[in-house]
């Protein structure tokens, strides 16, 4: 199986403060992004979730009966994440797990999420074919992964192959939702 060429770029903890910035919501509207794939009392999956630019309005979306498992291998990121989720009121929706870099850890979620949202990580991960993997045992039958990687820093054909592994794992495309500088992609559990 290749390795992903850009695993070695894992964004550091510190450059989370600036993905962060309110200013983002210009060119990036979490609610707008999210909300189609979203319902109340959902539960989502968010490897990667940095300081949780995308995570606050994950828990607004699904509700007091929701849950955002937030997953990341910096610990200063998951503080930074449970700091902002507290001043908003949110962190009783929101689990925050520090996995290691080779498995995202998801035993005990074994067919119980409705997404998983991968925005900006894909083409960080070491080995991103296990990743899928790992996404499809979560997801309930007919769930959705979205995933957005940044253009044009992953390249389309980068974003193909990773359409395609994602394929081989057992997704099927079902939209490309247009997300500012991004490529993306909705995918479907297909059983």
């Amino acid at each position: 199986m290749p390795e992903n060429k850009h695993s070695h770029r894992v964004c550091p903890w510190w450059l989370g403060y600036f993905l962060a910035t309110p200013a983002r919501r210009l060119f990036q509207n979490p609610r707008r992004i999210l909300k189609p794939w979203v319902s109340e009392g959902a539960m989502v999956i968010e490897p990667g979730p940095g300081m949780g630019f995308f995570t606050l309005e994950l828990a607004r979306l699904v509700g007091p009966r929701g849950r955002v498992v937030a997953l990341d291998i910096q610990p200063k990121m998951l503080s930074a994440l449970k700091r902002r989720a507290r001043r908003a009121g949110l962190l009783d929706r929101i689990e925050a797990r520090l996995i290691k870099p080779e498995s995202m850890g998801l035993a005990d979620l074994k067919e119980r999420a409705d997404l998983v949202f991968a925005f900006a990580v894909v083409h960080e991960l070491p080995r991103a074919e296990e990743f899928f993997r790992e996404a499809h045992e979560a997801l309930k039958a007919g769930g959705k992964l979205l995933i957005s990687e940044p253009h044009p820093r992953v390249s389309e054909e980068d974003f193909a192959g990773t359409v395609r592994l994602a394929e081989a794992a057992g997704f099927k495309e079902e939209a490309r939702p247009k997300i500012s500088r991004s490529s993306s992609v909705l995918l479907k559990r297909d059983d």
